[in-house]
């Protein structure tokens, strides 16, 4: 059997966008357990990023949570148009008051951090 080795900060990404929509969900991770047919320690361990659930794993975790595998994942993606997606899905349900300081927020942050980027690199 062949054995893939998932980078550790991949695992603990999965199991923590795994955790984040069980509890959107509304979920205990004993009642998660019980829809998958496995202990609930198997499910704290994919949490906790110990084991990384395979793609029928993912499909179960998915159809349980009632989201589809693309959003369960996005979350743990590095680039940047599956980060704008998330936050366009966080964006959505809010006020437009709301949307608009948290942009503004963002882009307030993003200057601040490209300036200190720039700062670092200058050295």
């Amino acid at each position: 059997m062949l054995k893939v080795m998932v980078p550790k900060d991949m695992a603990e990404n999965v199991g923590r966008a795994i955790a984040r929509q069980r509890a959107r969900s509304g979920l205990t991770q004993e009642e998660v357990a019980e829809w998958l047919g496995v202990g609930n320690e198997a499910v704290s361990r994919i949490e906790r990023g110990v084991v990384v659930p395979n793609i029928i794993r993912l499909a179960e975790f998915a159809s349980i949570f009632n989201c589809d595998m693309v959003e369960l994942l996005a979350e743990t993606s590095p680039f940047p148009g599956d980060q704008a997606k998330r936050i366009k899905q966080l964006l959505e349900p809010l006020e437009e008051a709301d949307r608009e300081f948290i942009v503004e927020l963002v882009a307030n942050l993003a200057a601040r951090l490209g300036r200190a980027g720039e700062t670092q690199k200058d050295r």
